[in-house]
């Protein structure tokens, strides 16, 4: 008895040893624990944790996973897109106005994302032109996937090393990976237009 209480103890240490290390790996992959970005967005959304890993495009368990510090990273990029689609909505200044049937328009919609390679992304922003609402969405989904993608790869303080280590002989390609890689997406989605739709 004595025995098998120690190895569960063990068992349980070991357990909550993991969930405090992906933790602290979501922290510095992801700015916060998992947990802690999603709960705000069920609670905003009134949804349930498998209503948002469908939009998310996740199973109910590996979101459970996910936000618990059992599993420590989002393994498809185009998750993580449709994640901060999700919190750029929810931001929004017009959110709480929203009709229940438009807020649930908009989760199926970023629901059917995906993440694209940059020339699609190049060809659907000129093909859609400078339309306001259209060129926004273009802009605004281009920025998000630009910023999973170097998020996926590196975390914050190694996205902000490499720029120091360039920013003299590359300034331009140093704020590329400031702005997509630890700055806000409305500051990533304002240097899109920028630098690609209004010099494309």
């Amino acid at each position: 008895m004595h025995l098998r209480t120690v190895k569960g103890v063990a068992r349980v240490s070991v357990a909550e040893d993991t969930v405090v290390r992906n933790r602290a790996l979501q922290t510095e992959w992801y700015g916060e624990p998992l947990g802690d970005r999603v709960r705000p967005l069920l609670d905003r959304l009134g949804l349930s944790q498998s209503g948002l890993a469908g939009v998310l495009g996740l199973s109910p368990p590996m979101l459970s996973q996910l936000m618990s510090g059992q599993r420590a990273k989002i393994s498809n990029p185009a998750v993580l897109h449709r994640l901060m689609a999700v919190e750029e909505f929810v931001a929004a200044a017009g959110f709480d106005a929203l009709t229940a049937a438009e807020v649930k328009e908009r989760l199926a919609e970023i629901g059917a994302e995906s993440a694209v390679t940059t020339s699609g992304v190049r060809m659907g922003a000129v093909e859609r032109g400078p339309a306001g609402g259209a060129r926004g969405r273009v802009s605004a989904e281009s920025a998000r996937l630009v910023q999973a993608v170097l998020r996926e790869v590196a975390s914050a303080a190694e996205i902000e090393a490499a720029a120091a280590l360039i920013a003299d002989r590359f300034p331009d390609l140093a704020e590329v990976l400031r702005v997509y890689g630890n700055g806000r997406t409305s500051e990533a989605e304002a240097h899109f237009i920028r630098t690609i739709l209004d010099h494309g």
